[in-house]
């Protein structure tokens, strides 16, 4: 066996995606917001690249020129005298937006400003402040410091003091960071500090006035009986009566399990619509949201730059025509992603218009490749163009994903939407009586009411969806 190395020549195709290309497809997949940002820096980077600005009438040479008229009729214009210093700018611009008298000279008392900040204060400033005011021991204000650093959004200490002294390399004396967390967990709100759900809700039992010893007793050592609200054996183990454990239970669920959470400072996250889906008349009309969207264009000055190429140098005029290209790219690339944004909520109205019209009892359905053969794109760029967007409906708000999900058989043949099948389970689980339905009871009246096939452990899940408790823990409750 011989080797040998030889040259020759083949011929194969395969697909590069190219910069532009790349652009093209991740402009699919932007928000809004995020295209708007996108198209902020490509104007800033780009030269050739021009927003179209509205036309604006009148302006302000008409009010420069009202100014020089008011002020040459206003009296006393002598030889030598300027009119324009004489004029009233006062009395002028007290109808602008943004005129700002002189503050008066003399004191006046004025509203404190911490009223109308607009960030919230967040649990670790909140614990800080009370932390300075309660000693004046710098080793405790820093041991403190650091127990707060540490504890979750929820107010609990992460990872309790084993954590700390890894923090502090061994070299913090035990007595010391016990000394510092007793003073932190006296601090509002109280429970902060717990390194656990019994240490919280023991530390907001302490700080109640009155006799705890029956509460603290159940938190201690009966905790798996409180987790399932059995009042009754509780009594039995207790040797208590009936009653004062459930005015102790009472007492229990009413503490915070969480009292860090109402000073959570994550700021909120606003959903703007992409698409209007509107109603006229008897149809249904698809309407873009491009408010705020800037409007591209190429400069007119570098179009007659390239125009006149024996006069340019060839240096600027490659990098004019590289720039070219690539601004010619991008607004192309924003039309063909409005285009299909466009198609795409057409085909979900074409297929979804009984929801509009009467709302998820209406709801079928709705699978990625059913659009795309409607539309005549591909399966992957109709997912792309529906993810992080929003269409504004008669029905509501939704993401465009909302209306893609599969569908649960029925005796019929049919299929019915799995959202449809899951509000049912939420009818007949908020509309129960005394006695809790089972999740096979639920089955068993889809299938003879609706027509709907569908298993018990199917039912199970859809009830863990929506957060609502077995048949067994509805009924203790």
């Amino acid at each position: 066996m011989s080797l040998e190395m030889k040259l020759g020549l083949r011929q194969t195709q395969k697909m590069i995606m190219t910069p532009m290309l790349q652009q093209a497809i991740n402009l699919l997949q932007l928000t809004k917001l995020e295209l708007v940002q996108i198209l902020r820096k490509e104007l800033e980077e780009n030269p050739v690249l021009e927003e179209v600005q509205e036309e604006v009438q009148g302006g302000l040479e008409g009010e420069t020129e009202g100014i020089g008229q008011e002020a040459s009729a206003s009296g006393g214009a002598e030889d030598g005298e300027d009119p324009v210093a004489d004029f009233d700018w006062d009395a002028y611009l007290e109808g602008t937006s943004d005129y700002r008298p002189e503050p008066p000279k003399e004191d006046v008392e004025r509203p404190d400003p911490e009223r109308y900040l607009t960030k919230p204060r967040s649990l670790a400033e909140h614990l800080m402040f009370q932390l300075h005011l309660s000693t004046s021991d710098e080793e405790l204000k820093k041991l403190g410091a650091l127990i707060i650093g540490n504890l979750d959004e929820n107010g609990y200490l992460i990872g309790g003091f084993d954590a700390m002294e890894e923090l502090g390399e061994g070299q913090i004396p035990r007595e010391a960071m016990e000394k510092a967390l007793k003073l932190v967990q006296e601090l509002d709100p109280i429970g902060v500090g717990a390194r656990d759900l019994k240490e919280c809700l023991l530390l907001q039992l302490d700080a109640i006035d009155g006799d705890m010893s029956l509460p603290c007793l159940i938190l201690t050592e009966h905790l798996g009986e409180l987790e399932g609200m059995r009042p009754k054996k509780l009594a039995e183990k207790l040797g208590v009566p009936i009653a004062e454990v459930q005015s102790a239970l009472a007492l229990i669920t009413s503490l915070d399990p969480k009292p860090g959470r109402p000073f959570d400072t994550e700021a909120p996250h606003y959903i703007m619509p992409d698409v209007f889906i509107i109603k006229v008349d008897d149809r249904f009309v698809v309407v873009l949201d491009e408010e705020g969207l800037p409007r591209l264009r190429i400069n007119s000055y570098y179009r007659a730059l390239l125009s006149r190429r024996a006069s340019c140098p060839r240096d600027v005029r490659e990098y004019v025509e590289e720039r070219m290209r690539s601004a010619l790219w991008l607004i192309k690339s924003i039309h063909q992603r409005q285009r299909t944004l466009y198609k795409v909520t057409e085909s979900i109205v074409k297929f979804q218009g009984g929801f509009l019209e009467r709302g998820i009892s209406a709801l079928r359905p709705l699978t990625l490749r059913e659009v795309a053969d409607d539309i005549g794109m591909h399966e992957s760029t109709v997912s792309r163009v529906t993810t992080n967007k929003y269409v504004q409906t008669p029905q509501g708000l939704f993401e465009l994903k909302y209306f893609f999900h599969r569908g649960v058989p029925a005796t019929d043949g049919e299929s019915v939407s799995s959202l449809k099948v899951k509000d049912l389970v939420r009818k007949y689980l908020t509309a129960e009586g005394g006695k809790p339905l089972s999740d096979q009871k639920i089955a068993e009246i889809l299938r003879k009411e609706h027509g709907i096939e569908i298993a018990r452990r199917t039912v199970a899940k859809y009830r863990a969806q929506l957060k609502i408790p077995s048949s067994s823990q509805r009924r203790r409750v």
